[in-house]
């Protein structure tokens, strides 16, 4: 073998080698959740424990998916039952570790971590949960367990229930 031989065989050998990892990785798409099904927990988050149940027992990621109705309007299934004051179905997502917020602190009427998540962030008094649903619409939600919650709201200039979000 001559010496241009050697070196063009070595050129394509040497970039057949630095390829081959590209050859031996594929794009891995990873599974997500189907996005009817997260329409469905969610949905069922605001009226139906039993299916919202089966639901996660099949699904167990479901617990802090989140649905986007529309726009942005994002909501889980926490959301949904804590914006319609469905305290068993709160407790029962607690529970089993989703993601808790100020709006479920305020539906059930946890005045000490409302009163520090606005300390410390006093613009979330503002903030907009799941539809427009504000702080204070939760605290009504929460009824009696709630009332300290709602006053406090309200003592700090809280006023609206729900706020367009488009």
């Amino acid at each position: 073998m001559n010496r241009h031989q050697f070196l063009k065989s070595s050129a394509i050998s040497g970039l057949a080698a630095a390829s081959f990892p590209l050859l031996s990785f594929k794009p891995q798409e990873d599974p997500q959740l189907d996005k009817k099904i997260v329409q469905e927990f969610v949905g069922k988050s605001h009226s139906d424990i039993n299916k919202v149940k089966e639901l996660l027992e099949e699904y167990p990621t479901l617990l802090n998916a989140a649905h986007d109705w529309k726009y942005g309007d994002f909501e889980t299934g926490l959301g949904a039952a804590s914006h319609v004051g469905y305290k068993e179905t709160v407790h029962f997502f607690l529970e089993n570790g989703a993601q808790a917020n100020i709006f479920t602190a305020c539906v059930l009427g946890e005045i000490d971590v409302v009163k520090a998540m606005l300390t410390a962030f006093p613009k979330t008094i503002h903030a907009k949960g799941p539809h427009g649903f504000t702080l204070l619409h939760h605290a009504q939600k929460g009824g009696d367990e709630a009332l300290e919650v709602k006053e406090y709201l309200m003592s700090l200039g809280a006023k609206k229930t729900m706020v367009k979000l488009y």
